[in-house]
């Protein structure tokens, strides 16, 4: 979505709308999808122009592989947040921190 920033085709405001906000509106998540006071602080920080190669030793899912390996992506993710804890940091992966389950509003 990022390279599609670079590329002028979408805007870093609608890529957030589409990425953040709408799917947490779509599916009625509560307290998440925005930065708002009393909402989940969920949030990644990345660097723009920050050229790298996604290999096999990058992944970090459960299935161990990725449509995207071999690809070079411009923008890097540094830092992430969930519900306010740094549970991602320039490559190390805080593993004692658990996230809280989604809560829905229907």
């Amino acid at each position: 979505m990022l390279n599609l920033v670079d590329d002028g085709l979408l805007t870093i405001t609608k890529v957030v709308e589409k990425m953040c906000h709408t799917p947490a509106q779509l599916y009625q998540i509560d307290r998440r999808g925005f930065l708002r006071k009393g909402y989940k602080a969920d949030l990644v920080l990345v660097r723009p122009g920050a050229p790298w190669i996604l290999t096999d030793a990058d992944i970090r899912s459960k299935c161990g592989w990725s449509p995207f390996e071999g690809q070079t992506f411009r923008w890097r993710v540094e830092k992430t947040f969930a519900n306010g804890h740094l549970i991602y940091d320039n490559g190390q992966v805080d593993m004692s921190y658990r996230g809280e389950a989604l809560r829905f509003v229907r």
